[in-house]
């Protein structure tokens, strides 16, 4: 196995985007500062480095760009940065006016290794508001020629190169410049269908007030339609203000979210550096049929690509970690604005859910197991949304506790306060007797007065309370409304048809374990609901999460469910990088580990409390990562071909109709393997 501690083993790759302090004019001092920043970059790992446009000659000196000196001494730092870049590992492009072929284009010139790979001239030239391009510089249209002469090499010259690391998988780095993705068609999107991962835009966009947030808009789009990983680097202090100024702005952005972003009006040189997941990019076109479509479409404009291959050869064998954040919560948002809004969204996908399936089956009832735990409470509260909004009673929602032999008085106590709160018709059904006879009838040792509490003992408890529900909806009429979650349904923590597996339909299927309390919580302070009810939810969210199937022992410690198959904070963790990145086991233990090994780095979401902060090391993580994919990969999938309806709330989904579908009996050995030799590297027995 690669150094497991490298970011570049898991299919990511390190790039810098600089703000060097300009010298207007002086092309040699420029040189010297974009060698010092390139170094830099080296040191940090990257390889790539992304400079602004211009920037060996500084952007804003009008018609000092037609100056023969100054292209002369322009050349000459070219030379320069290439003959450093020989000892450097990084990939850099600069920007500089450049005479070609009897006329000056603003090119971005790619770099490395000692040698120039290729130059690629501004396609779009701006000739309005503050900006009068067209006074000194030709358009990439203009061009006659495909190579220029450039440090006594021919070097292809053109905006159909893309840059192919061929010892970096999956990265292709692509090029425009400014202006260039404010077009209505930026030639990014063409660079992307033809297999660029990595698009780099060297601008040199002056600031206004507003126009950071424009500028960030642009670059969020074009990385989420172009599917791909988006730098951007912006001229900074030293450019002239005689009538507008410069922030320096630089961020990267990866499928639509950023990743980084450097402090704006810095009035030195600054180096943001940041980890883009290349493979992430590679798995989300191979998914995404309408991306193939596109360039299929427009193959025409795709086949003449000029493809130059380079050797990147990244640092491997020492440890590097991620200069990224990763996400503890795949599903819950750190940031409490994003979080209400999710949540808002989640709950009113399920009330509209429900809604729909009440009125197109003309049902009258609902029926509801409530067991006092999170999950039958964030469908219980959804239920009685939805009655709300259809202006029914919620006493039609008949909500059934059912105790049986593990049943503790705090969540039998709660189920009957909330279904009281609400105003739901509340009913009680104890099912031990009803288990005794199944349990006799099965000659188990229980029903001998043995203390055996098996899967048959768990799952006549929860066969029998669904099967309830079922004949229970019969009679009145009703629909049963499931209760299990997304999380579950991973992990096949359901007792398979007639048992918690089943209902009539399932407003809980989309929902992630770790996103429920969240949603409780935002219910309670919605409004929707009594102080009264609000307070009974409050305590419910206290409570250990259990089925509540097998007695509590001699300690007094109740069944914990995830003293059985582990913590759901990373279970959810590694069903997210699984079914929406496709991510190799030994991947998303990295990723784990970058996420859940310091309680203090990263942020948390609101209202976490501080005894559920925690920490996992490496071992723990693949512990629980082993268990994950043997239950998901192995075990798991016949429960999850046969799930009743339920809506889908993010892009992590398992129905068998839409988002997720694999054989029932496939092998699993892929992942295993993976993590053998993840236990193996890490001397775990």
């Amino acid at each position: 196995m690669a150094e497991f501690n490298n970011l570049y083993a898991h299919g990511f790759i390190r790039a810098a985007a600089a703000s060097p302090k300009v010298a207007l004019a002086d092309p040699q001092a420029n040189a010297r500062e974009t060698i010092e920043l390139m170094r830099k970059a080296d040191k940090s790992g990257a390889v790539l480095a992304v400079f602004p446009e211009l920037g060996l000659s500084g952007y804003s000196l009008d018609d000092l760009h037609l100056q023969e000196a100054l292209l002369a001494s322009v050349r000459e730092a070219i030379a320069k940065v290439a003959a450093a870049s020989k000892s450097l590992t990084p990939v850099v492009i600069v920007g500089a006016p450049m005479m070609v072929n009897g006329a000056v284009h603003g090119c971005a010139v790619v770099i490395h290794g000692g040698s120039i790979l290729g130059v690629i001239p501004k396609t779009y030239l701006p000739n309005y508001r503050e900006y009068y391009e067209k006074r000194q510089f030709a358009m990439a249209a203009d061009a006659t020629v495909d190579a220029v002469l450039l440090d006594g090499t021919n070097v292809p010259f053109g905006t159909d190169l893309l840059f192919d690391a061929s010892d970096v998988p999956g990265f292709v780095l692509g090029v425009e410049i400014c202006e260039d993705f404010w077009a209505p068609v930026p030639p990014s999107t063409y660079a992307a269908m033809a297999g660029a991962t990595v698009i780099a835009n060297i601008s040199a966009s002056n600031i206004t007030i507003g126009k950071a947030a424009e500028r960030e808009m642009y670059c969020i789009s074009q990385s989420a339609r172009s599917a791909c990983g988006y730098i951007y680097s912006a001229a900074g202090y030293g450019e002239s203000t005689t009538d507008v100024a410069w922030d320096g702005q630089a961020a990267m952005f990866e499928l639509g979210a950023k990743i980084a972003e450097s402090p704006r009006f810095a009035t030195e040189s600054a180096l943001l550096t940041a980890d883009i997941d290349v493979e992430r990019i590679v798995q989300e076109r191979a998914r995404n049929s309408t991306f193939r479509d596109c360039a299929r479409n427009h193959r025409f404009f795709l086949r003449k690509r000029r493809r130059i291959s380079f050797t990147a050869a990244p640092e491997r064998d020492a440890a590097l970690p991620l200069a990224r954040k990763i996400d503890r919560y795949p599903f819950v948002p750190d940031d409490p604005a994003k979080l209400d809004q999710d949540c808002f969204e989640a709950y009113n996908i399920q009330v509209q859910g429900l809604r729909r399936r009440l009125e197109a089956t003309g049902i009258k009832r609902a029926v509801i197991g409530v067991s006092g735990g999170l999950d039958s409470t964030q469908a219980l509260i959804v239920a009685t949304r939805a009655f709300d909004v259809m202006g029914r009673k919620r006493s039609d929602i008949i909500g059934v506790t059912m105790p049986g032999f593990a049943t503790t008085e705090g969540t039998k106590s709660n189920a009957q306060a909330l279904m009281k709160e609400l105003g739901v018709d509340a009913r009680e059904v104890d099912i031990k007797p009803m288990a005794n006879q199944m349990l006799a009838d099965l000659t188990h040792p229980f029903a001998e007065g043995k203390k055996v509490y098996d899967v048959t003992f768990e799952n006549v408890q929860a066969g029998l309370r669904t099967d309830y529900l079922f004949r229970l909806a019969n009679k009145e009429g009703g629909l049963v409304v499931g209760t299990g979650d997304l999380s579950e349904l991973a992990l096949g923590w359901a007792t398979y048809g007639v048992g918690d597996h089943m209902s009539h339909y399932n407003v809980n299927a989309g929902m992630a374990k770790t996103l429920v309390q969240h949603m409780i919580r935002w219910a309670a302070a919605s409004g929707h609901y009594s102080a009264g009810a609000a307070k009974v939810l409050t305590a419910i969210l206290n409570q250990e999460i259990s089925p509540e199937l097998v007695p509590a022992g001699a300690d007094g410690k109740i069944q914990s469910t995830e003293g059985t198959i582990g913590p759901y904070n990373l279970h959810d963790f590694f069903l997210a990088h699984t079914i929406r990145a496709g991510a190799a086991p030994s991947k998303i233990a990295f990723l784990a580990q970058a996420a859940w090994s310091d309680i203090k780095s990263g942020d948390w979401p609101p209202n976490v409390a501080a005894k559920d902060r925690v920490a996992y090391d490496l071992p723990t993580i693949i512990k629980w990562l082993e268990v994950f994919a043997k239950r998901f990969f192995v075990t798991s999938q016949f429960k999850r071909s046969a799930v009743p309806n339920g809506p889908k709330l993010t892009s992590a989904a398992l129905s068998p109709r839409g988002d997720w579908r694999m054989p029932s009996d496939s092998s699993g050995a892929p992942w295993l393997e993976d993590i053998a030799r993840l236990k193996t590297w890490a001397g775990i027995k």
